[in-house]
């Protein structure tokens, strides 16, 4: 099993007053020659942004953008006609596709924390598309729910790519075994809160470890964690 670790502590940072960002990869402000991606993974920002702030108009063009809302209360706009308020528990993704525009702000009276991820699509230039759905954090009690996979259907967010995203919540003394895909496949395991142990790693809160070269990744819970699980091709 290869690993590669990501401390909380080297992340790089973003603070302008209604957006605090956190960035595990180089990303706007941030350039770091060593951490530009994770296989097809992009970005995986850990986002606050204050409330009657927010992200104006802007593009996107091919690439899989997932927002996951961790607290608070956030709009969406877009060029293709949807205007949605996202809130807690609720994942959306836009493939941006042929290109598109959108824009978000905190419609709450609290800080709004969402993970903003971006992953590279399998197809390029296809038509641009918007999903939003809602997973309560009851569902993932001592297992893992998929949010987003490459395989339709109607409980999960479909993506643009050989990628799949899960959640999970996992009491102290658990244990999980996660088989992952030998052939080009890699996961990025996020600690959102409390502590993983994996191999003989343990990865604590804001954490990640990058993993690849095996095919059973086993996760022990030494204490209550809630995490984010994301599977990604290496190469195209």
């Amino acid at each position: 099993m290869q690993t590669i670790f990501y401390p909380e502590a080297a992340r790089g940072t973003k603070d302008i007053g209604w957006l605090q960002s956190k960035f595990s990869f180089s990303f706007s402000s941030y350039q770091n020659p060593v951490r530009k991606n994770f296989g097809l993974l992009h970005a995986f920002n850990d986002d606050l942004v204050k409330p009657r702030s927010g992200f104006g108009l802007h593009p996107h063009i091919n690439m899989e953008i997932i927002s996951v809302l961790l607290q608070g209360k956030m709009n969406h706009k877009d060029s293709m006609g949807y205007t949605e308020v996202v809130e807690k528990d609720w994942v959306q993704l836009m493939s941006a596709g042929s290109g598109l525009k959108h824009e978000e702000h905190n419609v709450g009276e609290e800080d709004v924390r969402f993970l903003q991820i971006w992953i590279e699509p399998k197809q390029q230039n296809t038509i641009p598309r918007y999903q939003k759905r809602y997973f309560p954090k009851e569902n993932r009690k001592n297992r893992l729910q998929t949010v987003v996979s490459y395989e339709e259907g109607t409980t999960h967010c479909w993506i643009n790519q050989n990628a799949k995203i899960s959640l999970g919540w996992f009491e102290k003394g658990e244990s999980l075994d996660y088989p992952l895909p030998a052939e080009n496949k890699a996961l990025f395991v996020f600690v959102l809160e409390g502590s993983i142990g994996i191999g003989d790693q343990t990865i604590g809160r804001r954490d990640a470890l990058g993993i690849w070269d095996t095919g059973n990744i086993r996760m022990h819970f030494e204490q209550e964690a809630e995490f984010i699980v994301i599977e990604v091709p290496i190469n195209h």
